[in-house]
């Protein structure tokens, strides 16, 4: 059978509400994203209902009833009692127009079933040989009841849905019939399988059908029979159609599945006796249906449409062959391994619960327990990484020994410019001896706040400008930057004082050895001069003589 309640992955934002909200838990969280367990889903569709991101999928059988519709099948609409709830302002007669416009040959109200059900029902209730009846008109319930309760199911009255005898009377007129089941129902498409029922849309899956071929249903109300079974819809509505005014049964309606569940498990128990129960799993029963919920959730509203297009009448219906009935439900038992306790404790460790006072059971996780969560680890259902207080405290501790252990200076401030966090670094740099000493003080405590003025009105950062403090005589590389998001400004400082002293050491004895080679060339210079003079003098004096000695000897020759 197709998944009918399925994951859309692109749209899954790992936030757990879908399991915090399944009354069974028939959710895996495996790769960041939740998927729906088939073989223990009720399809009550809470988590349809409450995620926040569309991530849950119904089922779709437009394209089964457009190709019955195309290839000229008889289409009739079996259509819930809670119409009038979903189409708010319009009758039935509006309703079936705007059906058989579009191409269904007609449409009918699944009162008609719900009249030969309750007829059944008061049959048991007169027969009195049942300690125990519970309503059998809803699907998930059913389903709970067969999955998780099996040893309560003999209590199930054993009769069809309104929807399925509605079906099974549709088709003794003409079995070549399609029909087409139309509600807020997700359960009802499995309840199909196997049935009269070919298809089943929920009521915005027709509504789309119709707006995108262009037919509307006129918001027109129309004088039809005021009939009670249309109260089948609503909390109380089954026995409020029961006729069997001599009874020593206790009578009770029960909706939403936390409140079904606690009775199924006081009837396991043996606590209950002689009694009628009407259980919905939706609150408010079929009124506050996943789709109306989903897409229209007014209960009170709801409520008091359907309550007000009933009445007081009982349909004529011909009844079926007692045999089409009857229905007979199975144990489909979900069997969950349990770990031993030293495997729970192994696995609360691993999440960083080593005593009870860890176990915050805070429920972000989706289970209401740490210990459940921890149950769910270990059937491959849940990861340990869901568990956001541990993650939290595990990522605070990692920042928080980041921070501690940085060598650089961390300041955090709040756009009033009073100091939030420091660190040890920074306490060492500016002598403070204690983190109470600062907190809540303004940046002026400790440093010129000016920068910090001018990264706030400028929204710019200042990265790695290098600043002088005469208080603690240090030299920072300052980073200033402000987080919009979480109105924060961050204040970075690398000392770098014994950087900036070697600089300006270096420094000085560049200048100093420029100023002594200076005074070296200005010293060597004289001598220079001083001998380059007397190398003058001296060479003048020979050349004078050596040229007189050149014409001497000329003036010899000349005489010879």
């Amino acid at each position: 059978m197709p998944e009918l309640l399925s994951l859309i992955k692109t749209n899954c934002r790992d936030c757990h509400k879908c399991i915090r909200f399944c009354p069974v838990k028939a959710i895996k969280y495996t790769g960041q994203q939740a998927h729906i367990i088939d073989s223990q889903c009720i399809l009550c569709g809470q988590c349809y209902v409450v995620c926040p991101h569309d991530a849950k999928e119904i089922a779709d059988d437009r394209p089964l009833v457009e190709s019955f519709l195309k290839n000229g099948q008889r289409t009739v609409a079996a259509v819930d009692p809670s119409f009038v709830a979903a189409f708010d302002g319009s009758g039935f007669k509006a309703f079936r127009t705007a059906l058989k416009e579009f191409g269904f040959a007609d449409a009918v109200e699944c009162g008609i079933g719900a009249t030969l059900v309750k007829q059944e029902y008061e049959k048991l209730l007169r027969e009195g040989s049942r300690s125990i009846i519970l309503t059998s008109a809803c699907p998930s319930i059913n389903s709970m009841i067969e999955k998780y309760y099996p040893d309560v199911r003999q209590y199930l009255a054993p009769v069809i849905s309104p929807m399925v005898a509605t079906a099974k009377l549709i088709k003794r007129e003409d079995p070549d019939t399609r029909v087409v089941y139309i509600g807020p129902c997700i359960a009802r498409k499995a309840e199909a399988t196997g049935t009269e029922v070919d298809a089943v849309l929920t009521y915005t899956q027709l509504d789309e059908m119709l707006t995108s071929a262009g037919y509307t249903i006129d918001r027109r109300m129309d004088a039809d029979p005021k009939t009670r079974e249309r109260t089948f819809a609503l909390c109380g509505g089954i026995i409020s159609t029961l006729d069997v005014p001599e009874s020593d049964y206790t009578f009770l309606a029960l909706d939403g599945i936390h409140l079904c569940k606690s009775v199924l498990a006081d009837i396991s128990q043996g606590h209950l006796g002689k009694c009628f129960i009407e259980l919905s799993a939706c609150r408010g029963s079929c009124v506050g249906g996943p789709d109306l919920r989903k897409h229209d959730n007014h209960p009170v509203q709801n409520y008091m449409a359907v309550k007000e297009y009933a009445g007081p009448e009982d349909y004529e219906v011909e009844p079926l062959d007692s045999d089409a009935m009857i229905h007979s439900f199975v144990s489909r038992q979900v069997t969950l391994k349990m770990p031993t306790e030293a495997e729970i404790s192994q696995i609360l460790h691993s999440m960083g619960k080593m005593t009870r006072a860890d176990e915050l059971d805070c429920g972000t996780c989706g289970y209401d327990t740490c210990r459940d969560k921890a149950i769910a680890v270990y059937r491959g259902l849940a990861d340990p990484s869901m568990c956001l207080p541990y993650i939290m405290e595990k990522s605070e501790r990692i920042s928080s020994s980041i921070i501690d252990n940085s060598p650089n200076g961390l300041l955090l401030l709040n756009d009033d410019f009073e100091i939030q966090t420091i660190n040890k670094a920074a306490m060492e740099f500016m002598n403070v001896k204690h983190q109470s000493d600062v907190l809540g003080e303004n940046i002026i405590r400790l440093l010129d706040p000016t920068p910090f003025f001018q990264v706030y009105e400028s929204g710019k950062k200042i990265v790695n400008r290098r600043i002088y403090v005469s208080d603690y005589k240090k030299y920072f590389d300052q980073t200033i930057i402000r987080d919009h998001t979480t109105h924060t400004i961050i204040c970075i400082l690398r000392d770098v004082t014994d950087e900036e002293t070697q600089r300006q050491e270096k420094e000085q004895l560049g200048r100093t050895t420029a100023e002594i080679a200076d005074r070296v060339v200005d010293k060597q210079m004289r001598i220079v001069q001083e001998i380059a003079s007397l190398l003058g003098e001296t060479t003048a004096e020979t050349k004078v003589a050596l040229t007189k000695l050149k014409e001497s000897i000329e003036n010899e020759d000349t005489a010879e």
